[in-house]
């Protein structure tokens, strides 16, 4: 696929990496000369140097056989006038924008994806702040968990754990999980990472060991069945939060949380706090630097349930979510976009560091691949992916429809999660058939083996309607 990415920076930069490293054919245009020499430096795509919205770079850029345009500048103004352009211009087939401002958001109206002269012909509008806020939600649904992820309308969800030493399940293999669950409730493990990185691709026989990350599956309302066997203990909800920040993320936050939580939040800008104040109802609005231990302590910070820091500044979410954790803070989450402080965060007691880099490209992932995949994830920075694939054709122009899960020559680093099928949701086994149209839901220890999938999946035409 030949993709053109507007944007240097932290966004455009992880997605051309993701992109470049499958095989497709990336252009990259900033007016950052230094950004760009580090990526050619790293990756092989091509750079151009200039305006993202200007006419002549983008046709430099080679939009006019460019199958998609994803702008990821840092300016609202110049992504909406970049897509409009190569719609007009170049008749891009797809067309993707980065927009973070809140008037633009809210007026989806102004934005189409099909052919409408009074709307911006944009396929699909990304607010990464809105992303890191739903999926912050998700992680304060299930306390203690890792990540959260759903598929195919949130009829199944994947959920990531660590499993603690009075687990019911730790020390014990991973087939007796059925006798300590209800009969109704179905579940698989699809992957474990042990001491950091070691992948173990769970059998029946694989046993649950204290400090294991575990990946598993299940619709969601069996979900904290399941987290409850994997825990020492059942995990109070957080009932008191603290949001350091008070920009879109943390606003938005407060917004979502305040009616059934005691929420606190901290911003260092006295006008910013102030408006934020003006727009809550119940959330407790300090003005003040939330890496300050004094204001921490003042503020009982020992009483504190769940520390989010998701200001502007990595170094300040790190610094002031290793303070809450000292200061007696049970679970701490941090937005870390920096990849090189992610060995830091491990040592020093943040229990989650979320990227707002890697969730907006997990968002746009999917967009990027051969087939029909209407879902991909990157998990573990970039280690591991999951993936929701649709099984089209038939027996005769199909290499999975109608062969069992065990007949299928899949890579050996794939674990086959569970079949969506009409809905209803399908735990996989070994004997399970495909069937035309089913959503294939699948664990990827090497996020390269996308590339597999997509030949595995993909249609021909029987050999009787091909000409001789």
């Amino acid at each position: 696929m030949n993709i053109v990415i507007l944007g240097a920076g932290q966004v455009g930069s992880s997605l051309a990496e993701v992109l470049a490293n499958e095989n497709n054919d990336v252009t990259v245009v900033d007016i950052d000369r230094l950004h760009l020499q580090r990526l050619q430096d790293r990756l092989d795509i091509r750079t151009v140097f200039g305006h993202a919205s200007h006419p002549n770079v983008l046709r430099q850029a080679g939009l006019e056989d460019a199958d998609m345009l994803i702008a990821a500048t840092q300016n609202d103004e110049t992504n909406i006038v970049a897509c409009h352009l190569a719609q007009i211009m170049f008749k891009v087939p797809t067309k993707i924008a980065r927009v973070r401002g809140r008037s633009y958001l809210d007026h989806p109206e102004l934005f189409s994806s099909q052919f409408d002269e009074k709307a911006i012909n944009i396929d699909l509008l990304i607010s990464p702040e809105n992303l890191v806020t739903e999926y912050i939600l998700q992680l304060i649904e299930y306390p203690g968990s890792l990540q959260v992820i759903d598929f195919h309308h949130s009829k199944l969800r994947m959920v990531a754990m660590r499993a603690y030493q009075d687990g019911l399940l730790v020390n014990k293999q991973i087939n007796t999980l059925k006798k300590h669950l209800p009969s109704a409730i179905k579940t698989r493990i699809v992957a474990i990472y042990r001491n950091k990185d070691e992948i173990v691709m769970p059998t029946g026989e694989t046993v649950i060991r204290a400090g294991d990350e575990v990946f598993f599956l299940a619709e969601p309302r069996h979900v904290p069945a399941i987290i409850a066997e994997l825990r020492q203990k059942k995990e109070k909800p957080s009932r008191n939060i603290m949001i350091g920040g008070g920009g879109n993320i943390g606003f938005h936050l407060a917004k979502a949380l305040e009616g059934d939580h005691l929420v606190k939040l901290v911003d260092h800008n006295m006008q910013q706090a102030r408006e934020v104040a003006e727009q809550l109802d119940k959330t407790v609005v300090i003005r003040g630097d939330i890496s300050d231990k004094d204001l921490l302590l003042e503020e009982n910070i020992d009483e504190i349930d769940l520390f989010i820091a998701v200001t502007n500044s990595d170094e300040a979410n790190i610094i002031s979510g290793m303070l809450a954790k000292k200061l007696g803070v049970r679970r701490v989450i941090a937005l870390v976009n920096n990849q090189s402080y992610v060995e830091l965060i491990q040592l020093n007691g943040i229990d989650v560091a979320i990227s707002a880099d890697s969730i907006t490209t997990s968002h746009l992932l999917h967009h990027t691949r051969r087939g029909d995949t209407v879902k991909a994830v990157t998990l573990r920075r970039g280690a591991a992916e999951a993936m929701e694939v649709v099984a089209h054709g038939s027996e005769n122009t199909s290499d999975i429809i109608g062969k069992t899960i065990a007949q299928i020559p899949w890579p050996s680093d794939i674990t086959v999660g569970a079949i969506i099928r009409k809905d209803n949701v399908i735990i996989a086994h070994r004997d399970l058939e495909i069937e035309a149209e089913d959503h294939v839901v699948l664990f990827l220890t090497d996020p390269n083996s996308a590339s597999a999938i997509a030949e595995l999946f993909a249609t021909s035409e029987p050999s009787w309607f091909r000409w001789n």
